[in-house]
């Protein structure tokens, strides 16, 4: 069941692995790195994004989709949709402040939180990348956003799968008679136009495939990023 009220959202963080322990020195010193998986609903975004997040170590998930705002607040068009295909209908401002606290220091964020250790390795060295995995329909389509990613992937899958996905799915509050045709994708296809505009080095990635296929080609591309940032590559 997909829940757009903010009232019941999960936790911003998912998943996480992270070390602790340390030091002031090495918190100053901290390696990072931004990621963004984007596309189409029900593309394969979440599933992508767990995948890599299990293998990359240091790694937590933060989901667009829990900060879509309580439904009363979302606007209503001449059809009688509800707009939640648009930015409107998120809360970014709170996005973008968890995300800046993680940029500021990543393993405080996840302290602070009283997220518990998953993934232990000590002692610590200078030698950590610390991998921030955005995921998300929209993540594109905000400048500020999209600016602090490093890398970009997005997921298409053709209409009629995208279709029967959604169709499959439970929504709180569930999607009214027509909404697919008459909302989400008209909505995707401008909204798609509008992340084109703004976006040069994004990798395109076939939803269709599977995900074994799907998770090697993006996990293999941040391996080599995080040995390019520690100076391996």
């Amino acid at each position: 069941m997909i829940n757009r009220s903010s009232k019941t959202t999960v936790p911003v963080l998912q998943q996480f692995r992270y070390t602790a322990h340390l030091t002031p020195l090495l918190s100053k010193a901290m390696k990072k790195l931004v990621i963004g998986i984007g596309g189409i609903t029900n593309g394969g975004k979440t599933t992508l994004a767990r995948s890599i997040q299990e293998h990359i170590p240091n790694s937590c998930i933060i989901a667009q989709d829990v900060f879509f705002k309580e439904d009363y607040m979302v606007a209503v068009d001449s059809n009688g949709f509800k707009q939640y295909d648009v930015l409107e209908a998120l809360h970014m401002d709170r996005m973008m402040s968890d995300i800046r606290a993680w940029q500021k220091d990543p393993e405080s964020f996840l302290i602070s939180r009283g997220l518990k250790t998953t993934f232990p390795r000590i002692p610590r060295t200078p030698d950590e990348v610390y991998v921030l995995i955005i995921e998300g329909f929209l993540i594109f389509n905000h400048r500020p956003l999209n600016e602090i990613m490093d890398k970009r992937y997005f997921l298409n899958i053709p209409y009629e799968l995208c279709k029967k996905r959604r169709c499959s799915r439970v929504y709180v509050p569930p999607d009214p008679p027509g909404y697919f045709d008459g909302h989400v994708w008209p909505m995707y296809l401008k909204n798609r136009k509008e992340m084109e505009e703004m976006v040069s080095d994004l990798v395109d990635l076939d939803g269709t495939k599977s995900r074994e296929e799907l998770f090697a080609a993006v996990y293999e591309d941040v391996k080599l990023e995080i040995q390019r940032i520690l100076g391996k590559a």
